[in-house]
């Protein structure tokens, strides 16, 4: 690869290394997200902990999370870089949200970039990605789960959708870290003990 590829490889990195959580977190006074309910400094996390304002919190967390693995995708693609650069470019934003070097390498689970990664590379594909964590989480009202299952699906949706072997097997590694990530959610699924997504009775007036 030529120095041009390794630059934005390496900022791409550290743009996921900016977390939003935190930053957000601060910002609107509600505390450190790595010291407050999962201890996980992403968006299910900041809605948990942030009170009156976790809806507005969470939702800009998400949608900068989102943007993290987004923004370098698109830049690569702008560049006219190869097919395996684009893609790696979105692999490092994500590993930088997963272990953040800002932040003692310990970030978030990555559910968010990675769906940003998926826009960049496509937008049927992140459409897919959204639509399908959407879906399960109507149904079933577990966020961890949607986003197990909309992930594990986001290789099959790229090589339907684009057949670009690349992207397929770089995205089948991000599933696999994602999976890691989320090994105690997934333990408390087996026990049937995850959270569920909960609803105020107002908000459905």
């Amino acid at each position: 690869m030529e120095l041009y590829v390794f630059l934005l490889i390496g900022s791409a990195y550290l743009l996921g290394s900016i977390s939003t959580a935190i930053i957000v977190c601060k910002v609107m006074g509600l505390g450190d997200p790595r010291e407050g309910g999962s201890g996980n400094p992403g968006a299910t996390n900041v809605l948990r902990i942030g009170g009156e304002k976790g809806k507005k919190a969470a939702a800009i967390t998400l949608f900068g999370d989102t943007l993290k693995g987004l923004v370098p995708v698109l830049i690569a693609h702008w560049l006219e870089f190869s097919t395996l650069a684009i893609i790696l470019a979105g692999f490092a934003a994500f590993i930088g949200h997963l272990y953040p070097v800002f932040f003692q390498f310990k970030g978030g689970k990555g559910v968010a970039t990675m769906l940003g990664v998926m826009f960049g590379l496509s937008l049927p594909i992140g459409l897919a990605v959204a639509g399908t964590w959407l879906f399960v989480a109507k149904v079933l009202k577990i966020s961890s789960l949607s986003a197990l299952i909309a992930t594990i699906l986001a290789p099959i949706y790229i090589w339907f959708l684009s057949g670009l072997q690349e992207w397929v097997w770089v995205t089948a590694v991000m599933t696999l870290i994602l999976f890691w990530r989320h090994r105690t959610n997934i333990q408390r699924l087996l026990s049937g003990e995850e959270t569920l997504i909960k609803v105020k009775s107002e908000d459905k007036k």
